[in-house]
């Protein structure tokens, strides 16, 4: 899988002496970074055309809130983005007609094989929740396979409370649904007691239902449902970046061809989401950077 490296160059400029010696060097680096905003607004402005995505209905939060920001800092490009789906956005870049396929799945060989290139961004954790008063803390990855696929019908198979469980998922053609299923193996296979098609109204289901048990982006847990650790493993920010928690995603935005063989706008686009400035929006939306 290959990643986008988010790399960030400090320079520092080191000066001597004290009194109008000193004085001289503060406004000389005063001029210097005046100096280097005005040519880095002008290098923004001289970046003309346009920056197009189709993909994954998960990633329109993130895709939107880059594209608003990055057309503010280079007004010379449009930055548009549809959401129709993960394999919808690989065929669009395959074909030539975005430049950008935003995917939550990995590329296939065979998409590989076309010249398409994985760029991670970021990564996403998928959260297994169930309602606070559960006595399950954790749950194995067979055990949570087969409670989704409906072998396992009472809390008490898993050696905790008799209850009965009460198996929550996103509604079909949802991007979470799609990477749960894919990740456990289990696609076409759930046995779902209720389909939701929104996150808020799963973690509120859950919540309110006692047995209750369902999935949802790591950025949204709260205390008002109980987080389940995964052979042992809790959903966090560190293990998922550690790799030892299972249920992650890659928030892929993939070309064809690398980066450097993209349009000025686009490699512009991939500049700035490596930017401290991109960084700090892919934490605003509740994603994990890849670094």
């Amino acid at each position: 899988m290959k990643k986008l490296i988010i790399t960030t160059v400090l320079a520092a400029a080191i000066a001597a002496g004290c009194g109008s010696s000193s004085q001289s060097t503060s406004t000389a680096d005063s001029a210097d970074t005046s100096a280097d905003t005005e040519s880095s607004q002008e290098a923004s402005a001289d970046i003309t055309g346009s920056v197009t995505m189709n993909g994954s209905t998960s990633m329109e939060k993130l895709a939107s809130a880059l594209s608003e920001a990055f057309m503010q800092k280079y007004p010379g490009v449009s930055a548009t983005a549809e959401f129709t789906g993960s394999s919808a956005g690989i065929e669009s870049v395959t074909a030539g007609s975005v430049d950008i396929g935003n995917s939550l799945r990995a590329l296939k060989e065979e998409e590989l094989a076309n010249g398409l290139v994985e760029n991670i961004v970021a990564i996403d954790g998928i959260a297994v929740v169930a309602d606070p008063s559960n006595t399950v803390d954790s749950l194995t990855l067979d055990e949570l396979k087969s409670i989704y696929t409906g072998e396992i019908s009472n809390w008490s198979e898993v050696g905790r409370n008799d209850a009965q469980i009460v198996v929550i998922g996103r509604e079909s053609g949802s991007g979470t649904r799609g990477a749960f299923e894919e990740l456990l193996e289990i696609e076409d296979q759930c046995a779902y007691a209720q389909e939701i098609d929104s996150t808020g109204a799963v973690m509120a289901k859950v919540a309110s239902i006692e047995g209750a048990i369902g999935y949802v982006s790591l950025d949204v847990v709260d205390d008002t449902v109980k987080a389940l650790s995964l052979e042992g493993v809790e959903a966090t920010e560190e293990n998922i970046k550690a790799g030892t928690y299972p249920l992650q995603r890659p928030f892929i935005m993939a070309t064809k061809g690398e980066i450097s063989e993209q349009s000025d706008a686009v490699q512009a686009f991939f500049d700035y989401i490596a930017s401290d400035e991109g960084q700090e929006i892919i934490k605003s939306v509740g994603l994990i950077t890849v670094d």
